[in-house]
């Protein structure tokens, strides 16, 4: 594969951002970061929620919603891709129209179970194919809008009430732009670092001591380390406390930083810390070429890496799956034709997957344009579902008392009946 944006490449090295943009100068609540190579991971806290949580898998870099949820039933799909297309036998969990490919069966058992949808057709209103532009309107979710405040911080902002603490970042000592602003902020490497040192074996003498020289101090440093004292001895101790899972993850290439990070994610779910949202960069999706068939080539690969990582988080999270609902989101989709290297140039329309709690799985939703020449626009799948109104059927659902109005200003929401 060969990822040969410039614009892309500038994101994923300087930015690092992700769904959080702007949390720290709005003093939404508390964040925590952690960079496992180049996949991010994202935790939001905020007042209780009846301990829902949001897991927001961003599939960095464009995937191809066709390569994923394969309209097979369409005949313009095949005249397409000559060379690149599913074979309508190999799709998995096939209807009259759609599939899934073959490299998503580690999944199958929950679409099975009713546990995962899918969504066609979805996407902003206005095609955006630059990565760095298309990133920025996708998290800003605000049309129009010059404030760089993203949607997952305004839905944080929109709990009745907050954690202590502004941000907390995890995976650097050097705060990202995300967390950057006039709020405080603490900086540690990972989750082990969000304690004090010696805390973790002499809490009792460590929080009395550490209280007692930095009380009275009211100057910008007694008041981050009072921050970080409440960090350590809260979220941090509970977290690190939290017992190391027995589930299978995948540890081969292109798996390995997916599984580490929905690892982490599962350990902090289960601490039970009022972890509203988690969400995850990981990128590779943008495929111009080396695209490759059903059975070889990066989108095999990468779709059965993803698949096989979420699988194992579902199954790690056990139980909990009725309190956690994970929805997939990326920048935009690819041309609906393949090009001259067999790969796929920037498009519009994508698909979303859902899956976990809430969601009526075991279907495919949205309003399908179709692939024929008079359906396309520049080439491109057209959007039919606004990808505000997926993930705002998600907090209704799932976060009530959360104003979509406030979430997606402007949003004509028009819910598609995806979750329960």
């Amino acid at each position: 594969m060969t990822n040969c944006c410039n614009d892309y490449n500038r994101q994923a090295e300087l930015s690092r951002r992700g769904f959080l943009k702007g949390l720290a100068a709005a003093g939404a609540g508390l964040a925590a970061t952690q960079l496992f190579g180049e996949t991010l991971l994202q935790t939001s806290y905020a007042a209780p929620t009846g301990g829902n949580t949001l897991v927001v898998l961003s599939l960095r870099g464009g995937i191809d919603g066709l390569g994923v949820v394969v309209p097979h039933g369409d005949p313009g799909y095949y005249a397409a891709r000559p060379n690149t297309a599913i074979p309508a036998p190999s799709t998995l969990a096939a209807n009259a129209l759609f599939g899934l490919h073959p490299a998503m069966a580690p999944l199958l058992p929950y679409w099975t179970s009713g546990e995962l949808a899918a969504v066609q057709a979805v996407g902003m209103a206005v095609p955006n194919r630059s990565h760095f532009s298309a990133i920025e309107e996708i998290e800003d979710a605000h049309p129009g809008s010059e404030a760089r405040v993203g949607w997952v911080n305004r839905m944080i902002g929109a709990a009745a009430s907050h954690t202590p603490l502004d941000a907390v970042q995890l995976g650097d000592q050097i705060l990202p732009t995300a967390l950057t602003g006039p709020a405080s902020a603490l900086a540690a490497d990972g989750l082990e670092d969000l304690m004090l040192p010696g805390a973790k074996n002499n809490p009792d003498r460590i929080y009395p001591s550490m209280n007692a020289a930095w009380s009275t101090d009211t100057g910008p440093l007694g008041r981050s380390a009072r921050e970080a004292i409440a960090v350590s001895s809260g979220p941090g101790a509970k977290v690190n406390g939290t017992a190391a899972s027995s589930a299978s993850y995948p540890t081969s290439w292109p798996s390995t930083e997916l599984s580490s990070a929905l690892k982490s994610a599962a350990k902090i779910i289960r601490a039970d810390v009022g972890c509203d949202v988690v969400a995850i960069d990981y990128g590779g999706w943008d495929m111009h070429s080396g695209y490759g068939t059903v059975s070889s080539g990066s989108m095999e690969t990468y779709v059965g890496g993803f698949a096989s990582s979420l699988a194992a988080f579902l199954d790690d999270l056990g139980p909990l799956r009725s309190k956690v609902t994970v929805v997939t989101i990326s920048e935009f989709g690819r041309r609906v034709a393949e090009n001259g290297n067999r790969g796929f140039d920037h498009g519009w329309a994508n698909m979303m997957l859902l899956a976990g709690a809430g969601v009526k799985g075991g279907q495919y939703y949205g309003n399908w344009p179709g692939l024929g020449p008079a359906a396309l626009i520049e080439g491109d799948l057209q959007v039919t579902t606004d990808y505000r109104n997926v993930l705002g059927e998600v907090i209704t659902k799932r976060f009530p008392g959360r104003s979509i109005s406030e979430v997606f200003p402007g949003l004509s929401y028009a819910p598609l009946g995806l979750l329960a």
